[in-house]
C-alpha cells in the first residue's frame, strides 16, 4: 500500500517499520520530489501538488526506536546558509496535516532569516503524535530528535519553538551540537521570549509610526494568547503607557498567572472559547495574534475591528494571499509575522559565535536606524504597499525571497554539498 497524506502519522510510522525501515527522505528534483523508495513516489507527488511546497530541497522523515513517534525535518531554502529553525511538538491527526505545517513553517523560516539579514536558511522540526505527559518519556523523545538532527550533519539546525522548552533543548542539545536556543549554563542564550515580545511591540511602534497614528501610548490593545511572550508584551505595553490591553487565553492556568501578575492595572483577562471569533472581534487600535497560526480567514477576518494587525504567532493568516488582500480590502494594515516575531530566531541564530551580552548584533534590529532592523523593515514594507496598493504581506514575501537567494558570502553551496553527501550515504536506508 502507498503511503498517503491522509493517513493516521503513527500509520506511516508503521507502515516504514514494517517495510525494515525507520527513515524516509523526499528530494527536490526540479518542480518535485524525489523519494528513497518506489512505494513513497506517490506521496511525493502529493506533497509536490500542496501550496506550500514551494521547491522545498528536501523533507526527512524518521521513527524513533524507543518512543516509535515520527520525526520530521522540512528544508526549504539553503541559500543563505544551512538550514535554521524551531521544533514544534504537537499532536496532528493526519500526515498531511504534519507535513503541511512542517512545509509552511520552514518556509516561513527562510523567509524570516532572509529579512532579518541572517546568514542562514530555512527549516523547521515537528514531533507527531503524542503529548509527551511522562517526564521520563519526554527526555527520551528529545533525546532521540537531538539524534536525528546529528544524522542530517548539520544541514539543518533546530531550536526552540511551540510545545518545545528550554529545558526541552537542553536534552537535544546533549545529542547534537546543530542546535541553537540551548540554556546560557552550556552556553547558550536561552529562552527567547523577552526578544520575541520586545521585536513584535518595536513592529508595533514602527507600524503605528508609518501609518501617522502617534506612539502606543493611549493606544488599547486586544491580544490572543497570553503565554511566556504574550505575558511579556503585556509588560512592554503597560510600560509604554497604553490605555490598556485585553487578553484572551484558552489555558485557566495561565489566565490565573496573567491576573495576579498585572492585578490593579490596566489589564482585562478573558477566558477563549474555542471556535468563536473571542478578542479577535474586540474593538481596539491594535490586534496581536499570539497563539497558533491560521487564525485570520474568512469565518474570523470580518469580525476584526483593529486598524492594525501584529503579533506573536507563525503563519497567523490561513492564506497569505487570499486573507491579505482581505484584510488589506477592508483598511487593515497587516504587519507580517515573519518581521514581527523574528527576535526569537535573531536573539539564538548565532550563539555559536560566543555570547556577548549585551549582544550589539541582537539589540540593533531594534533600532531605529538599523537598515536590516525591524522598524526600518517595517517602514520599507508598509510604504512600499501603499505606494502599490498591495498588501504588506506580498510585499514583505517579494523582498524576502529575493534576499533568500542571495549566495552565504563565504560558504555558498555548503547546503547542498551536506545534501548530496546525505543522499551518498544512503541516509534513508540506516
Amino acid at each position: 500500500m502507498s503511503a498517503s497524506l491522509q493517513q493516521d502519522p503513527g500509520a506511516f510510522a508503521d507502515a516504514l517499520r514494517q517495510r525494515g525501515r525507520r527513515r524516509a527522505s523526499l528530494v527536490g528534483a526540479g518542480e518535485g520530489l524525489r523519494a528513497s523508495e518506489a512505494w513513497l513516489e506517490p506521496l511525493a507527488r502529493e506533497i509536490a501538488g500542496l501550496a506550500d511546497f514551494a521547491r522545498h530541497e528536501a523533507l526527512f522523515l524518521e521513527v524513533g526506536r524507543r518512543t516509535g513517534c515520527l520525526y520530521t525535518a522540512s528544508i526549504h531554502g539553503t541559500a543563505r546558509g544551512q538550514g535554521l529553525g524551531g521544533l514544534r511538538r504537537q499532536v496532528y491527526t493526519s500526515l498531511g496535516e504534519l507535513l503541511r505545517d512542517g512545509l509552511r513553517l520552514s518556509r516561513g523560516m527562510t523567509r524570516k532569516n532572509a529579512l532579518a539579514g541572517l546568514w542562514w536558511g530555512g527549516a523547521k522540526g515537528v514531533i507527531a503524535g503524542t503529548a509527551a505527559g511522562d517526564p521520563a518519556f519526554r527526555r527520551t523523545l528529545y533525546a532521540e530528535y537531538g539524534a536525528f538532527v546529528s544524522s542530517l550533519r548539520g544541514l539543518y539546525v533546530t531550536a526552540e519553538d511551540a510545545g518545545t522548552a528550554p529545558e526541552d533543548m537542553a536534552v537535544v542539545h546533549a545529542t547534537t551540537r546543530f542546535a541553537v536556543c540551548v540554556p546560557p549554563d552550556v552556553g547558550g542564550s536561552g529562552n527567547p521570549a523577552l526578544y520575541t515580545a520586545a521585536g513584535v511591540v518595536c513592529a508595533m511602534e514602527a507600524a503605528l509610526d508609518v501609518l501617522g497614528l502617534g506612539a502606543l501610548a493611549g493606544k488599547r490593545v486586544a491580544m490572543q494568547g497570553a503565554g511566556q511572550v504574550g505575558a511579556a508584551m503585556v509588560e512592554r505595553l503597560l510600560e509604554r503607557g497604553v490605555a490598556g490591553v485585553v487578553v484572551d487565553e484558552i489555558s485557566a492556568e495561565r489566565r490565573e498567572e496573567v491576573m495576579d501578575r498585572f492585578a490593579g492595572r490596566s489589564v482585562e483577562v478573558r477566558a477563549a472559547i474555542p471556535g468563536e471569533p473571542g478578542v479577535l472581534a474586540e474593538p481596539c487600535d491594535v490586534l496581536a495574534p499570539n497563539a497558533l497560526g491560521g487564525v485570520l480567514g474568512p469565518k474570523t477576518i470580518p469580525h476584526v475591528r483593529a486598524r492594525l494587525v501584529c503579533g506573536s504567532a507563525n503563519n497567523q493568516l490561513q492564506d497569505d494571499v487570499r486573507d491579505g488582500r482581505a484584510l488589506h480590502e477592508r483598511g487593515v494594515v497587516f504587519v507580517p509575522g515573519i518581521i514581527a516575531n523574528r527576535m526569537g530566531v535573531v536573539h539564538c541564530a548565532n550563539e555559536q559565535y560566543g555570547a556577548p551580552a549585551p549582544d550589539a548584533a541582537v539589540e540593533e534590529q531594534l533600532s531605529r536606524s538599523a537598515p536590516h532592523g525591524i522598524h526600518s523593515t517595517v517602514r520599507r514594507v508598509l510604504e512600499r504597499a501603499r505606494t502599490e496598493d498591495r498588501p504588506p504581506v506580498e510585499v514583505a514575501d517579494v523582498l524576502a525571497d529575493e534576499a533568500a537567494r542571495e549566495p552565504h558570502p563565504l560558504w555558498p553551496g555548503r547546503g547542498r554539498a551536506i545534501l548530496e553527501t546525505l543522499l551518498a550515504e544512503r541516509w534513508a536506508e540506516r
